[in-house]
């Protein structure tokens, strides 16, 4: 009875985040996020950062941290106007360090409620699959992070899960999201070109050749330690 009470207890986190995502899709957050409302507000968001440039940054990075911990669709256009707002490489930077905040936030919520119990039932699939997963966590975090073909918010939810280290998560999520967090910046740093034609810019283009081609080099890159451990215990058996 104190083992289920206890095990209840820890899915209040879990709960509470369900919540919270309800009441953003309800009073629609998430129509915010958009092309669209960056045109519309831009002139505002410009003047309150001349003016209160620090409050600024502060608030947008507690903003993009909300969206990411939440789950909501959108943190894309966060990124391009934070390239719009703060520039290509220091909105890369804000971007950066407040998607890793969110994520470390929902990994460790699901985690404490799921991840840990999971772990102790050594005879399911999913026990099976963290010791897979644990074994070379690292490495396949930076993949899932910079292959674009991977949603974020199921790449944020699905180590928590497999309970991988927390300092492992957030590194890989670190470094995993910086190439194409600058992408989106740097695309959202010509926001003004494209608001002065009412072309919204084409979010596709980090599946282009030239950008999405290095993507799955850094990507393989990151796999080659997994193939080596492959190969020398194919040889030599450990």
């Amino acid at each position: 009875m104190k083992g289920i009470t206890c095990h209840l207890l820890r899915l209040v986190p879990l709960i509470l985040i369900v919540v919270a995502i309800w009441l953003a899709f309800h009073f629609g957050l998430n129509k915010y996020l958009s092309f669209e409302a960056i045109k519309t507000h831009q002139y505002i968001l410009i003047t309150w950062i001349d003016t209160h440039y620090i409050l600024s940054v502060l608030f947008f990075m507690l903003a993009y941290i909300v969206v990411v911990a939440l789950s909501i669709p959108g943190a894309v256009f966060l990124t391009m106007t934070a390239g719009f707002l703060f520039g290509s490489l220091l909105g890369t930077v804000y971007v950066v360090i407040s998607a890793t905040i969110g994520a470390t936030c929902i990994f460790l919520i699901v985690q404490f409620s799921i991840g840990q119990w999971l772990a102790k039932k050594n005879g399911t699939w999913v026990a099976k699959m963290q010791d897979g997963f644990q074994e070379n966590a690292l490495q396949y975090l930076l993949f899932l992070r910079l292959v674009p073909l991977f949603p974020f918010p199921i790449v944020n939810i699905v180590p928590g899960i497999l309970n991988i280290k927390k300092s492992t998560y957030v590194m890989g999520t670190f470094f995993g999201i910086m190439p194409g967090s600058f992408v989106y910046a740097w695309l959202g740093h010509g926001l003004e070109h494209a608001f002065s034609t009412g072309i919204a810019p084409d979010l596709s283009i980090i599946f282009e050749p030239p950008i999405f081609g290095p993507l799955l080099g850094l990507a393989g890159l990151s796999l080659i330690p997994i193939v080596y451990k492959w190969l020398r215990r194919k040889r030599y058996g450990k």
